[in-house]
């Protein structure tokens, strides 16, 4: 009674948000008296002491009386979580502290191996990794935070039982928090909150309950049930290796000796909290497969968790489609089995229902397949990937400068490497464009950032290649024949005030809605925007963000669902420079383009007819020689090229040529340049397809 009592009036204390998420949590705990031979002990997360009549047992402890299923939890002692963050939450960090935790002596940013993810500071792509605690194996299971990677998620959710939601302490919830959260949430799984970085010093427990209100609202705008709305919430520092269930607690431990400082009450939570695996070793075998991986020595690797029965090397298994063919794929004998151990493999001999495991031995098997015994004849069910949003045209490089620096250059080449990807990226699709005569391909993905990483991962493995910009794809309406949606995303902003009016004014111009304006709720006390804008208006937009606050705001997308058309938008880029002679770019040149726009490249580099060279201050298109030379006479000079000074050119990214480019335009992309073009480099023949188009 003192500790319900003294729950309620902090709660009171803290607001409304934290009243209503104790109150909901009474209702979801029944005090059940104890009695001789049932499981008893007191949960430190809930409202009150319960005493676990039987049937629930298995979740908080055992004893000789236990029911049959805390006995076969007491056999597996396997948890299998996802954790979920929004970007710069700390969740890289955390999984390195929690493996050392385990034993395991893990690098820096151990989940982040890829070059890509390194450079940019996100996940890409999901991957697990196992360690020990106490008398229990945990197999953690990073998740992508973008909503452009959004297929990763889909396919892993279905190996965990529970996940890790990590929350900034000072930021709150985020957009790209949510769009992982409500599919976890779709599952069913009861998520345990981690507010990190309470070493901040502007980190309070007021603004730390003010937190857990927000995520209470959030959960139960999403549909959560009640279990899923008694989360147990651990405060945490994963930099300085600290988690307690008290906020005081883990503020005194972040300066205290490191033999102090420890994650064991996080750990302790996800062992009571995350249920263990469901399925039993005595039945047939049975895994569906979320990733799959290649290696040198043994081939395809497909992963996935066991759901049930018992695997060990030589065994015969069969691949079970899932799609509307059915029927078997493949049969083959296991020749490897491994885990994931440190961020490296392990070799196993044995798997049984629940742990997340690796095997070789089929060549076929791919995404959502069923790895079998052959015995079984039903595969298991697979969660449907959503649809992609966006689409790309794929093209062999038909430039002037084509093939001087890449050595894939073909189109079947192109054609293998993206039919590749697609096997073990499901969230994307390749299509043959009709009349392309094999050399053009059209690449369906979930947005830009989606598309953009695959381009670059060709770029860096040798491959030259045109790319169109990006369009989006429509749906048709079911309720309004003839009518359209289009993909809609949320976005978050938080910018000084001095930049606000520039902000709304760029994305109202993008079709975007104001949903909410907070002054001084970002961090720093910057403005905090919130909107709701077309996937089509926000291509590009990042870099039109950056210099209207001019370096200094934050942005944030996630997808949304899809709305009603929003109508044509206005013109929102000035007109191109456009080299009219192929050759290579003078001083002398460049000298007098610089006071009619801005420049994308700078002296001595080769340019061809057709490609874009800059941007015209005007609306008007303009056709330059950038190749011309001063003429040489007889006479003397008191001015020569040295003393032209040149202002730097203006270098694209890669993601800022793909949301630059119109529809007209190719991006030529080459492993060491990226050019922007015309799709049809002859000027004669733009001009009369232009005037073709007005008469239309």
């Amino acid at each position: 009674a003192r500790l319900l009592r003294s729950h309620t009036m902090s709660s009171m204390r803290r607001g409304g948000g934290a009243l209503m998420r104790a109150m909901a949590s009474i209702a979801t705990h029944r005090l059940v008296q104890p009695t001789t031979g049932a499981g008893c002990r007191f949960d430190r997360l809930a409202v009150v002491g319960t005493c676990s009549p039987p049937p629930i047992a298995r979740f908080f402890g055992t004893s000789p009386a236990a029911s049959s299923a805390a006995a076969e939890v007491a056999e597996t002692k396997v948890r299998n979580f996802a954790i979920i963050a929004h970007v710069d939450h700390g969740k890289t960090t955390l999984l390195d502290t929690l493996m050392n935790q385990g034993g395991q002596q893990a690098s820096e940013r151990l989940m982040d191996n890829n070059d890509l993810e390194k450079e940019r500071g996100i996940t890409i792509s999901s991957k697990y990794t196992s360690f020990p605690w106490r008398d229990c194996v945990f197999n953690a299971v990073d998740t992508p935070g973008h909503a452009d990677f959004g297929g990763e998620v889909e396919r892993v959710l279905d190996m965990v039982d529970g996940c890790l939601l990590l929350v900034d302490a000072q930021e709150g919830p985020m957009a790209q928090t949510k769009f992982v959260l409500s599919k976890a949430l779709q599952k069913g799984l009861k998520p345990v909150v981690c507010l990190n970085k309470v070493d901040r010093p502007g980190v309070t427990e007021q603004g730390c309950a003010e937190v857990e209100s927000k995520l209470f609202d959030l959960f139960a705008n999403m549909g959560a049930t009640d279990e899923q709305l008694d989360f147990a919430v651990v405060y945490a520092s994963a930099r300085e290796g600290v988690a307690s269930l008290d906020f005081g607690e883990a503020v005194r431990l972040c300066a205290a000796a490191e033999s102090e400082k420890s994650v064991a009450p996080l750990l302790d939570v996800l062992m009571d909290r995350v249920p263990p695996p469901p399925g039993s070793a005595d039945d047939a075998f049975r895994m569906l497969v979320s990733m799959i991986e290649h290696d040198a020595f043994v081939g395809r690797l497909v992963t996935g968790r066991v759901a049930s029965g018992t695997v060990e090397v030589g065994d015969r298994v069969k691949a079970m489609r899932r799609d509307a063919d059915g029927g078997d794929r493949e049969s083959g004998r296991v020749t490897k089995l491994f885990t994931s151990r440190g961020g490296a493999r392990s070799p196993l001999s044995r798997a049984s229902a629940g742990d997340i495991v690796s095997v070789a031995g089929l060549s076929a098997a791919t995404v959502t397949d069923t790895v079998a015994a052959p015995s079984v004849t039903e595969p298991l069910w697979a969660s449907p990937i959503d649809p992609p949003t966006l689409k790309m045209t794929f093209g062999v490089n038909d430039s002037k400068l084509g093939g001087r620096e890449g050595k894939n250059l073909t189109g079947r080449v192109i054609w293998d490497r993206l039919v590749a990807e697609a096997e073990t990226n499901v969230a994307l699709r390749v299509l043959q464009v009709e009349g392309g005569g094999g050399d053009r391909f059209e690449v369906q993905g979930r947005g830009e950032l989606h598309l953009g990483v695959l381009i670059e991962t060709m770029r860096r493995e040798n491959f030259e290649l045109s790319v169109s910009p990006p369009a989006v794809l429509y749906k048709p309406d079911p309720d309004r024949p003839g009518k359209k949606l289009e993909p809609l995303e949320e976005l978050t902003a938080e910018v000084d005030e001095e930049h606000v009016g520039g902000v709304i004014e760029a994305l109202t111009a993008r079709k975007g809605e104001l949903l909410d304006m907070q002054h001084g709720a970002g961090e720093g006390g910057k403005t905090k925007l919130e909107f709701l804008c077309p996937s089509r208006g926000l291509i590009g937009f990042r870099s039109v963000f950056v210099n209207e606050t001019r370096g200094a705001g934050t942005m944030h997308r996630s997808f949304h669902g899809y709305g009603e058309y929003r109508g044509a938008m206005d013109r929102v880029r000035k007109g191109m420079i456009i080299s009219s002679a192929s050759g290579v770019t003078t001083t002398y040149a460049l000298g007098q383009l610089e006071a009619r726009g801005s420049l994308f490249v700078g002296p001595k580099v080769e340019v061809y007819e057709g490609m874009i060279i800059g941007e015209s201050s005007r609306d008007d298109t303009l056709e330059v020689n950038a190749c011309k030379e001063k003429k040489l006479t007889n006479m003397r000079a008191s001015g020569t090229d040295e003393t032209v000074r040149l202002t730097p050119p203006r270098l694209m990214t890669l993601e800022e040529a793909i949301g630059y480019v119109q529809s007209d335009e190719l991006i030529e992309v080459t492993p060491s340049a990226i050019r922007l073009r015309k799709a049809e480099l002859d000027s004669g023949k733009r001009k009369a397809q232009a005037r073709k188009a007005a008469k239309a």
